[in-house]
């Protein structure tokens, strides 16, 4: 059985303990963020010097939390970008990305173990900011300023990150594209010594990219390439035609840097008629105008994203209103 250490939290109100049966390569995760190899010094927040910090052009919507991210390739290994929209990482690869509410909260961090197979973790920051710990595989909740935050569980990791065409987010040819959209909702000011693709491919950690021009999204109007980069980041993982069991109500939000025409099946998805099965009180013409009013709701009946995210997404709810205001869907199913 997995065994926790004891919390030292005063408030976390714990879920529930690990079941029976840990997940996959779990049991040896390390106990503290301070072992994972992170930081070079924890106590002055020293980050590793092979440790590359990264920024997305567009972030996941998280609570309004403030977020930093990092990766760490191992020694002479390079990611292989022969298919742009599924990079492979070498066995080794670790991610991490730090949430913060007021204080830095949880450093969650995803890497791909021994066997091939990836493992999801989350730490939680002791309230002396001193170290943070291995949460429980059920997951928790932490007392904040702003209430209560929501530490997730093993399965809500891998609903998201397994749903994708590969379970690293947020770290991929578009997100890192030079060509960064000024319209994404919630866009960080990148680190200084961030990487981005023409770093990574010069120093040799990124192989086999197509190197015609900067990936972006091929969109007739910068609010529809906001929108459009927005609804990929955030729902892509799941609306994503690469799943087995198909894309969940046919909508489809996942880019493919590869196939520029790709963007008129997405179009195509969301100004087709709504699905007859809609949740209680929503009713409207087409896909994405049900998606504008289930992000506009926090009913869990109707929620989206479902998981991940008890606040709406205000700003990025008007960026979707505007394009809906803006634009008409076609014959052809596209928006002019």
């Amino acid at each position: 059985m997995f065994a926790l250490r004891p919390p030292t939290l005063p408030l976390m109100l714990m879920l529930a303990c690990a079941p029976a049966v840990a997940a996959p390569g779990l049991h040896d995760a390390p106990g503290l963020l301070s072992e994972t190899g992170l930081y070079a010094d924890i106590a002055r927040r020293e980050i590793a010097g092979d440790v590359i910090p990264f920024s997305p052009q567009y972030p996941l919507w998280s609570d309004g939390a403030s977020k930093r991210r990092w990766i760490r390739l191992p020694a002479g290994a390079a990611i292989d970008a022969s298919n742009p929209d599924a990079w492979v990482f070498p066995v080794g690869t670790r991610l991490w990305k730090q949430f913060a509410v007021g204080r830095a909260i949880e450093t969650r961090m995803i890497d791909r173990i021994e066997d091939g197979s990836w493992r999801f973790v989350s730490y939680v920051w002791r309230e002396d900011g001193t170290d943070a710990e291995l949460a429980p595989v059920r997951g928790m909740r932490v007392a904040t300023q702003d209430g209560d935050y929501r530490i997730p569980s093993q399965a809500d990791c891998r609903v998201c990150h397994e749903g994708a065409a590969v379970p690293v987010l947020g770290f991929s040819a578009l997100q890192l594209s030079a060509d960064r959209d000024p319209l994404a909702p919630h866009a960080e000011t990148p680190d200084p010594v961030a990487t981005d693709l023409d770093a990574l491919m010069r120093s040799g950690r990124l192989t086999g990219l197509p190197a015609d021009k900067a990936p972006r999204i091929d969109a007739p109007t910068p609010v529809t390439r906001a929108a459009l980069g927005y609804l990929h980041a955030n729902c892509g993982h799941c609306h994503d035609n690469a799943q087995d069991a198909g894309v969940p109500t046919g909508l489809l939000l996942a880019q493919r840097v590869a196939d520029p025409a790709h963007n008129d099946a997405v179009l195509a998805s969301l100004v087709a008629p709504a699905d007859r099965y809609r949740p209680q009180n929503l009713a409207a013409d087409t896909r994405l105008q049900v998606l504008a009013q289930r992000m506009a709701t926090r009913d869990p009946r109707a929620q989206m994203p479902p998981l991940g995210t008890a606040h709406v997404d205000t700003e990025g709810l008007a960026l979707i209103q505007r394009w809906l205001d803006e634009s008409s869907p076609t014959a052809q199913g596209g928006m002019p």
